[in-house]
Parts: C-alpha cells; structure tokens; sequence
C-alpha cells in the first residue's frame, strides 16, 4: 500500500547501497527493554504512520509504531537492524509479529506455527538531520487483528501507559491544560526562506516557534477537542510541536468535512485571511462548494508562523487527514510562501491565484499612481474582458508601454504568474464556481459574522460550532426546497426544463441567467463548416466597466457526431454549466436536451449524500467481534444522521430502537 508522503526529500531505499562499513543483525535486539523516556506520542495514536513521518530517536520510531500496533491488535517485532561499523544504528525495520515463518524444529513435538508471512512492517532510516524517517510503509495484514487481544503480544507489556511529554504554554497553569492530546509531529525540514513582497506573509523566526496562546486559550482548546471526541469518534486532528515540546501548529477536521471532501473535493480554496491581515486567531480554512454552490468547511488550521515550513506540515496534515487524496485544483492568494508550499505537497494540482483577492489590491498597489483611474480600466479591460491570451498579452503590453510601467515590481510579478490567476489562461480547468471570474465580485469568508481581527480564540472556538451549524441548516433548507418545492421556471425553454429535474434549485438560478441570455444573442452564424466541427460566430451585447455596452463576438465549436460545444469564453469549467452562446448554438441545431457530457453530477439534487465516514475495505466476518461491533457502528450513525432530519422521523427512529432493543433483550433471556 502506498503511503501518504508527508515530506519533500526523496525517499531511497538504499539496500543494495550498503558498503563494506556498514552491517545487519536481525532479530528483536532487546527493543522492548530500550523504551525511550522521551517519546512523542501521547495515547491513542490519532492516524497510521505514513511515509515521510519524522521522529527524534529509533526508540520512539518503534514506541509510536507498538502504540499504533496495539490499537489496532496486532504485536510489533523488530525484523531487521542496519548498523555502521562504528556501532552507530542507520536503519531499522519492524514487523506485526506473524511476519515470517518459523525455522522447522526437530523436536518431537514441535510448536505448532504461529506465524502467517504477514506483509504489514514500517520502515525507517537516520537522515541528514539526524532524525529517524519512514520511508516504506504496508498497512495490511494476511490475517484477522483485533484489539481485543492487544494485552497479550509481548511487545504490549513494555508499553504501560506511555511516555508522556506536556505542551509547554504561555504559563505554567496551561501546561496541564493540553495533556490529553494524541500528538503525531509530522516535521519537514527548512527549505530556506524566500524574498516575500509588501502585504505577504512576513514574521520573524522567535514569533513562529510556537502558537501565541493567551489566558483561557489552551483550556478553551482542551475543552473544544474532548467535547468533539466524545460526540464524534472520526473527530481528527493533528498537533505539531517545536523542539521543546511547545504547541506551534494545530490541524483538525470533523467527520462531516471528511466525508464531504469526497462528495465535492475536486476544487479546493485555502483561505489565510486570518494571517495575511494579523487576526488575533491565526486560522486557516480548507473550503470546498456544494451542490447548491455553497461553502462546505473541509477543515481547519493554526499556525504560529506563516512560513514556507508551516503551511507545508499544515498541508500535509490535512492530506492525511483525507486519506491522501489531493484536490484537482487548489485556490489560493497569491503569496511566495503558500505557492512554494502548495508546489511541494500537491504536486499534480493545478494552482490557481485568487482573482478578486488580487484585484482589491489594485488600489493600495497603483494607487498612487498618476493616471490611476485609467491604469485600473485598461488592467480591468485586460483582465476580465480578454477572450484569448493573445489578445491578454496585446493589451497588457499597450497598458504598461502607454502608461510607463515597465519596472513596477507587482505588475511584474502579477504578469509572471499570469497563467494561474487571469481567466483567459484557465479555460480548460474546472473550477466549479469556486474561482470569481467577473468585476467587482468579492470572495466571502467561511466564517463571515464569526470572526474578525479582534476575536480571540476562546471567543471563535465558543462560536465554532454556531458557525458549522449555520452552514449545515442553509444546506438542509437549501435540500427540503430543492426536493419539494418545484422550481419556477422562467421560460418553457427545453434546456430549462431538463436540468430543473435534475439540479438543485440554487444552480438552477444560476443557470437560468444564461438561457435568459440566449435570447439576447441576436446574431447566430455559421462561419466554417469543414470536417466534423463546425465554427459559429455568437453575437451579444455585454457590458464594460459598469457603465457602456458594446457588441463582442463568441467562437463557439460544435461537433455534431460526439454532441460536443465548446465556447470561448469559457463559462463551462468556470461555473459548471453551458454559457449561452454555446446554448443559442445547440438551440439553432435543433437539440432539445443537454448533451449528458455538459450534466455536471456534483449540482444534482438526486444523490443520495450521506455524512457518515465509511472505513469499509471488505466484506465483514460475522465471527470477530471488532467487525461486528464497527459494522454496527457504521450502521446505527446511518440510522442517526436519518433520524435527526425531522421530528417524524426522530420519533420513528426512537421508537424502532427501543423495539430492537427489547427483541435483544427477550434473546439474550432464551440464551
């Protein structure tokens, strides 16, 4: 199984690089006996170790791997060693205890075999940096684990309770404060600092080692994250500390994010308002769109720092916390040191810069710029009006010869990364609305009404869940009106009539603008007709800068054979639905219907999305009790999350509870 690589270096397995001063021994090596004191891992283990987890000693490499193993139900084994001829330990390897097989035994009576060549093991090897890395990770098993049998592997009773390290805080009274934590330090290594322009991210080194937590704050976090522990079993989180074992950064996510980034994960925007403008929370928010284009929290961050180290471990952080599954496109501000981390942890993601946060530094930028007002309309005109890069480029190059701007250093960066904020250049990217892509539009905060620059912590954490529940009703009432209430239709068009069976009403709203726009495009025409695609010229009158409208052209492609249309302005991947240009042109060839292709199944008002995490991997053996009892869980949170909906169906869920619960009593009374 692959691991989730939490990381940037390489990862080598460099068995066949061992020389002629370096050696193996295999065998437990008396690990149990050598447990470090200064261990890492605080109770329960909150995640599966994962290549590119770093810890301080070999000791607490096998310390954190024997907790996992005994939460899970299986014993710990040390397979193989890898020592320098100076003694010095280089590498290690460790097993679940039925690894291998027994060597056969002459004995007349022979124990009998015990072992089943289990693959599950971890490897790890001592870096540059002197600490201890995984670099190979298996999670399965070839046989049944259960927790219940924990106690009685011999790597267990070495374990006790666990070496304990407290989060040293502001004041002495906090350190008690945060003991309950299960800590996993999932580190990176510096990758150096870069030059960071005016309104970026900037702090100084003594400023980022550790989360600055007033009076209350680290009780209010305690009481937070145990509340959540108890009403939420796949509550996730992760804390990050320095090296003297101080709170530096802090991930959570709850079991609704978790399972909503599998419904709408394709387009992810990470907000750092809360750093850039100095808030007194120092948040970071994962935030997704649902199917009524709504915002859906997908997790949350503190940081101490805003530096390329601490947004890489908070990304990290939060792809483990979603299985390892990164986004299609990640939406971001543009900054240095957020494009350096999102380079490093989601490689295969298109990046994109957020527009409207970029515009709304137009003024503080140029503003002090002679002819300001008529720099902002030709970047205006460039930026939003542009139908294809060339034509960005022309009238780019006109406004910064025109006014003299060669050597503004934002507008030079602005241009140097053109190709991941200007609409022109991301057509091709599905962006499910999530990227504004007209003036004058303004991005909103999750936690809009919540939290400002003056909220302290207590005050955001005591207001958290008013903000999630907020959320959670507009999603419910936006589901009842989507499911109940037919849609007014404002015309009798086909296209309308299709999708209002079929998405959800706010979409529908959307949408409805374009088939109203259909109508406005008075000129329609067919300009090249040869091979299978055919190109048309849309003619309509837009407006410009708010105050005149002028006539644009729109190319749109159709191709009859694969039903397929495409725009040049793009609207499809930006919004999730036809623009009206390419509807005037299906509409001029007779089609009725959207091409299925064009039917976007993340607006849909039809599926069935239930917020309950499912860790089935398989079939379920009725004879282990660990399965029974997390196939029973997984069922009864369905029966939950349905009965919640109305008071009908609570007072029918209560009822045929207690009705099973009296034919298993009446049983368990026969037995």
């Amino acid at each position: 199984m692959d691991g989730v690589s939490l990381n940037t270096d390489p990862v080598v397995d460099d068995d066949a690089d061992a020389d002629a001063d370096e050696f193996e021994i295999e065998g437990d090596c008396g690990m149990a006996k050598c447990i470090s004191q200064s261990g890492v891992i605080q109770g329960e283990n909150p995640l599966p170790p994962v290549v590119g987890m770093e810890f301080d000693s070999y000791e607490d490499v096998y310390y954190f791997y024997n907790c996992y193993a005994k939460e899970q139900g299986f014993g710990v084994r040390v397979s193989n060693t890898w020592y320098r001829k100076t003694k010095e330990r280089y590498r290690g390897k460790l097993s679940c205890s039925s690894a291998g097989f027994k060597k056969k035994s002459e004995a007349n009576r022979p124990r009998p075999e015990t072992r089943t060549g289990c693959p599950a093991m971890i490897k790890f090897r001592l870096m540059e940096n002197k600490r201890w890395r995984i670099i190979e990770v298996e999670l399965d098993h070839n046989h049944l684990i259960s927790a219940v049998s924990g106690k009685f592997y011999k790597s267990h009773k070495q374990l006790g309770i666990g070496t304990k390290r407290a989060l040293h805080l502001d004041s002495a009274e906090e350190v008690q404060k945060v003991r309950l934590f299960r800590t996993v330090v999932i580190d990176v290594e510096g990758n150096g600092s870069v030059e960071v322009s005016s309104g970026e991210f900037r702090s100084s080194h003594n400023q980022t080692s550790q989360l600055r937590l007033k009076d209350g704050d680290a009780q209010a976090i305690h009481n937070y994250f145990s509340h959540l522990q108890l009403i939420d079993p796949n509550f996730f989180y992760v804390v990050d500390l320095n090296e003297k074992g101080c709170l530096r950064n802090l991930f959570w996510s709850n079991t609704r994010s978790r399972v909503a980034y599998g419904y709408f994960g394709d387009v992810v925007a990470v907000d750092t308002i809360c750093l850039t403008d100095k808030y007194q929370v120092p948040l970071v928010s994962f935030i997704g769109v649902n199917h009524h284009g709504q915002s859906v929290l997908l997790g949350c961050g503190l940081l101490a720092g805003d530096t390329i180290e601490a947004c890489t471990w908070l990304f990290r952080a939060w792809l483990t916390c979603m299985l390892g599954r990164p986004p299609q496109v990640i939406i971001t501000d543009q900054c240095r040191t957020l494009q350096a981390a999102v380079a490093d942890v989601f490689p295969r993601a298109f990046h994109c810069l957020c527009l409207p946060r970029i515009m709304q530094k137009v003024p503080e930028k140029l503003g002090g710029l002679y002819e300001y007002e008529s720099i902002r309309m030709a970047l205006n005109n460039a930026v939003y009006y542009s139908l294809r890069p060339e034509e960005f480029e022309a009238t780019w190059e006109d406004m910064i010869h025109h006014y003299g701007l060669r050597n503004h250093v934002w507008l030079q960066m602005l241009y140097e990364d053109r190709r991941q904020w200007v609409p022109v250049y991301l057509k091709e990217i599905f962006l499910a609305g999530m990227l504004l892509t007209r003036p004058n539009e303004v991005v909103e905060s999750f936690f809009d009404g919540y939290l400002d620059k003056h909220t302290s912590l207590k005050e955001f954490l005591d207001k958290y869940d008013q903000a999630l529940q907020a959320n959670h009703q507009l999603e419910v009432l936006a589901d009842v009106e989507s499911r109940n209430s037919g849609f007014m239709l404002q015309s009798r068009c086909y296209f309308e009539l299709q999708l209002a069976k079929l998405y959800t009403n706010n979409i529908l709203r959307k949408f409805e603008t374009e088939v109203e726009g259909m109508y406005s495009c008075f000129c329609t025409r067919q300009i090249n007709g040869e091979g299978e695609v055919i190109t048309y010229m849309v003619r309509e009158q837009i407006e410009v800068d708010g105050n005149r409208r002028e006539c644009r052209d729109f190319e749109v492609l159709y191709n009859a054979t694969e039903m397929e249309v495409l725009c040049v302005c793009g609207l499809f991947n930006f919004k999730g639905y036809l623009c009206r240009h390419a509807l005037s042109v299906l509409h001029q060839n007779g089609i009725e219907e959207i091409p299925p292709q064009y039917v976007v199944s993340r607006w849909r008002k039809d599926t069935k999305r239930s917020y309950v995490l499912n860790h089935s991997n398989g079939g379920i053996d009725i004879n282990n009790p660990v399965h029974r009892y997390d196939h029973l869980y997984k069922c009864i949170m369905q029966v939950v999350e349905e009965g919640r909906k109305s008071e009908v169906r609570y007072k029918d869920t209560v009822q045929a509870l207690d009705q099973i619960l009296r034919k298993l009593n009446l049983v368990e009374g026969r037995l």
